[in-house]
């Protein structure tokens, strides 16, 4: 991290800090008052490690189901800024990565997706890279856009996986094996995307891992 993006997160994560005590704050799972996230809510993110693997036979370790309480808490600190969140989402995202970790051996490296230069901009904070540094997980800026890529949401399996096709380059992976860390996994597309840049430069990729993954329904109709 360069000083210049490691002040602009710490400038915005004090601005979130400042609004919290300024603005009523309801529960981010499911809008009780007077509280960030409920005891409830809290109890809905616990861990639930499973793995399944994408269409191009990457293997993918979630934390949780990308749905109900988890799909609100995570759009709220993506969405909104609440990166307090970042705490109780990394239980789940420390889980996904031990079950990983266990099942390929070991690995050499944590890499996450990049953000994008406009999205950075508009949070003033990497999602992926708080969540996990949260977890007490280092990991390493090995990936970086190549291009600009349109908003996935909204988009079927194969246009998500064109509008991503050559958006990544890899840099100093050397012949490491390495995990790749996602906030969300839906089709697959961005991770298969940055496995083939890592493939490129070299990298051994283990397989995948996400705080939250859509669930199998959910999937087959996006």
């Amino acid at each position: 991290m360069t000083s210049s993006d490691a002040l602009a997160e710490i400038v915005a994560r004090s601005l979130a800090d400042a609004f919290a005590l300024l603005l009523p704050v309801d529960c981010a799972g499911c809008d009780e008052p007077d509280i960030a996230l409920c005891e409830a809510c809290r109890d809905a993110l616990a861990p639930a490690a499973t793995c399944d693997r994408l269409a191009s036979g990457l293997p993918v370790w979630s934390g949780l189901p990308f749905e109900g309480v988890a799909a609100r808490v995570i759009r709220a600190l993506k969405q909104d800024g609440r990166t307090g969140l970042a705490r109780p989402l990394s239980m789940p995202l420390r889980a996904a990565l031990a079950a990983a970790t266990t099942s390929v051996g070991g690995v050499d490296a944590i890499v996450p997706v990049p953000t994008s230069r406009a999205a950075y901009r508009r949070r003033g904070f990497r999602v992926v890279e708080l969540v996990a540094r949260r977890a007490g997980v280092r990991t390493e800026r090995l990936l970086l856009p190549a291009r600009r890529v349109a908003d996935q949401r909204g988009l079927g399996v194969e246009a998500r996986r064109a509008n991503v096709s050559g958006s990544m380059r890899a840099r100093g992976t050397g012949a490491r094996r390495v995990l790749v860390v996602d906030d969300v996994v839906t089709t697959g597309a961005t991770l298969d995307e940055a496995a083939r840049a890592l493939r490129a430069a070299g990298a051994d990729v283990a397989g995948g891992v996400c705080v939250a993954r859509t669930p199998r329904h959910a999937r087959a109709s996006s």
